[in-house]
């Protein structure tokens, strides 16, 4: 229980900045432009809400809604979620949305995703600053790969150089995204350049098989738990994990994600012992662990930056983190990729068991720029749809009608809780089955 609720609170925390923030965005441009802002809301409030506020002389309510999807601006003569179509029956104010040129519209309504953006690039700028930037270098680190890597013609101890010609730098998710996405691999094997072409099912192998592909450590084993499970199985400090179930794991994520779904059942094991295989039966516990630790290889760099370094280098690990998600977008318009999409559930389980800042403002970071991307998707009722339908007024100088923009909300609403349902239905039937 004490875990559901510290990922529960930094799960809250972090939808709260992001919201507020991007929510700042269009009201701050809206102000700029002298456009009316009727409410600010964090979250929404059909119905009533938990609290609100207008300050003397305000023309914006401020509020907490009770629903923690989102939240919201109202801004005066705009067709949006609130749906009020009567005020959109009178006369225009000059200080209505509708009545401001295209161009200042445009802003308005790309305000929150910048906000997004720049909140992202800021918090990596902090991150850098306070803790430094940390990463295992590539071209001098050998890797361990899973069985799908094996097959597609990785050997372990490869140093991975380029992916289609691209240079991999560092060991993160755009460098993995890059080789898994690719069609030939440079890696660097017993001290001489190679490069070959992985197959042309590489990716759909890799996500069916839902297990990481490389990690820098082995399953060497470094030190027994006294009375654990795996000294009870037999296992002693100087083994090599194979295989479990007849699943192989040379790498120690893949290790370790085999564990975690065999939570309180007997396991085989097939171990490599003074160069000779044998096979041992454990028990994992209800935590998926065995009770041992692996050796593992210091291979991580830390550069530190002052003040003024941290900024341009966290934009750079900012747009690192925007190509990955941008690039790993397309995958959501395959089979696997729909069976992975996850809820609100599966985004709170990102966030570790005990609450560290280092960890917490890195995940906030990089949802930040999750929800700025996902605003600029062209679906009506998100951003990127009134920036689509305003780009079309610009280049067409015809202003969609109303009654378009009032049907296509609908549309778009739709979209969105059907993605919303299907999302935490999937987290649901993961939790269960």
């Amino acid at each position: 229980m004490e875990i559901f609720l510290i990922k529960a609170l930094q799960l809250i925390l972090c939808l709260s900045i992001l919201v507020i923030v991007h929510e700042c965005g269009h009201f701050l441009f809206a102000k700029l432009f002298k456009v009316r802002v009727e409410k600010f809301y964090l979250f929404f409030n059909p119905w009533f809400s938990l609290f609100k506020f207008k300050p003397k002389n305000s023309e914006t309510e401020y509020g907490i809604g009770w629903l923690p999807l989102g939240g919201f601006v109202k801004i005066a003569g705009m067709i949006d979620e609130s749906m009020d179509k009567e005020a959109l029956k009178q006369p225009p104010k000059p200080w209505e949305f509708r009545t401001k040129p295209a161009w200042q519209r445009l802003l308005i309504m790309v305000g929150g995703v910048m906000m997004n953006f720049i909140l992202a690039f800021f918090i990596y700028s902090m991150i850098v600053l306070a803790w430094g930037d940390t990463y295992v270098p590539l071209e001098k680190t050998p890797l361990y790969f899973s069985q799908t890597g094996h097959q597609a013609g990785f050997q372990d101890g490869d140093h991975l150089l380029a992916a289609d010609g691209k240079t991999l730098s560092r060991y993160d998710d755009l460098s993995l995204f890059r080789i898994i996405d690719a069609q030939n691999i440079t890696v660097l094997r017993d001290g001489q350049k190679k490069t070959f072409a992985l197959p042309e099912n590489f990716k759909a192998q890799f996500m069916t098989s839902k297990m990481p592909l490389t990690d820098t450590s082995t399953t060497l084993i470094d030190s027994i738990v006294p009375g654990g499970n795996a000294e009870k199985a037999g296992l002693l400090a100087g083994d090599k994990i194979i295989s479990i179930n007849e699943v192989e794991t040379s790498a120690f994520n893949v290790l370790a994600s085999q564990l975690s779904k065999l939570e309180d059942k007997d396991v085989k094991l097939e171990i490599l012992r003074n160069q000779e295989k044998l096979a041992l039966t454990a028990h994992v516990s209800e935590a998926g662990k065995l009770g041992f630790s692996v050796k593992t290889a210091d291979v991580s760099i830390t550069d530190r930056y002052n003040f003024f370094q941290s900024f341009p280098q966290g934009i750079v690990l900012g747009v690192r983190k925007l190509s990955f998600y941008v690039l790993q977008l397309k995958w959501l318009f395959t089979k696997e990729g729909a069976q992975s999409i996850g809820g609100f559930g599966a985004i709170g389980n990102l966030f570790p068991d005990q609450w560290h800042w280092g960890a917490f403002w890195t995940l906030t970071a990089f949802l930040s720029i999750m929800l700025g991307v996902m605003n600029l998707l062209p679906i009506p009722a998100l951003d990127g749809g009134h920036v689509l339908f305003l780009l079309y007024e610009v280049i067409t100088g015809r202003q969609p009608s109303d009654k378009f923009l009032e049907y296509a909300q609908y549309v778009g609403m739709a979209l969105l809780f059907g993605l919303l349902i299907y999302a935490n239905g999937m987290d649901i039937l993961r939790a269960f089955f």
